[in-house]
């Protein structure tokens, strides 16, 4: 087992370089298509929201439901559980609401946990490639009969490059996660806001 490791640590941190390509190529594909969902999230979101508004100030929450139940965005699938469940009772739809909402949350949230946990641990992958690369650098230091510096200086550059590779992972993965949890959340924060305009309306019409 310890000489596996030795003959691992002597190989160089070149490998490493290639994973970290890998993940970066997952990485820019993940991000990609979450962009595009989310885009399209807010497009719909923007073309949903007044006619959902006006149909329900109007009492025809039910014939708006139906005209979205199509949509893919979060609120339009909430909400057309939600209005399917009204003859059931106000406390039937708030479950419902609630229960959706969470559902079409972790539907957003689909493979972020990638891009989170490259953002996290994608420079300390990097890092573990430059310390396999001092490894073999000292070495070839040891076999070298002449120019000993020399030697170790390429061998530290090279080394030095799992590291910014590393990074140029993980900077990427850390914007987009912000940028996408920020986008989840104003995503949510429509939805909710036209379940308590609906909801506001069914107690509305409950007390006449």
């Amino acid at each position: 087992m310890i000489g596996a490791m030795k003959a691992l640590a002597f190989t160089g941190g070149d490998w490493v370089i290639y994973i970290l390509v890998l993940c970066s190529i997952l990485t820019v594909a993940i991000i990609v298509e979450r962009s595009v969902l989310f885009s399209r999230e807010k497009k719909e979101i923007l073309s949903l929201k007044d006619a959902f508004e006006r149909f329900v100030s109007q009492g025809f929450a039910e014939s708006a439901a139906a005209g979205f139940k199509d949509s893919p965005c979060l609120p339009a699938r909430v909400l057309t559980e939600a209005v399917a469940k009204a003859p059931e009772g106000i406390y039937v739809v708030e479950e419902t609401l609630a229960n959706a909402t969470q559902r079409e949350k972790r539907r957003l949230e689909h493979r972020m946990i990638i891009i989170n946990t490259l953002g996290n641990n994608a420079v300390y992958i990097g890092l573990f490639g430059t310390v396999l690369g001092v490894i073999k650098a000292f070495k070839d230091l040891s076999l070298a009969g002449g120019g000993g510096a020399e030697v170790v200086m390429q061998g530290l550059s090279e080394a030095l490059v799992a590291t910014a590779t590393g990074l140029m992972v993980a900077i990427p993965c850390v914007i987009a996660y912000n940028y996408f949890q920020k986008a989840i959340r104003e995503i949510t924060a429509e939805s909710d806001a036209m379940a308590r305009l609906y909801l506001a309306k069914l107690k509305t019409d409950a007390k006449r």
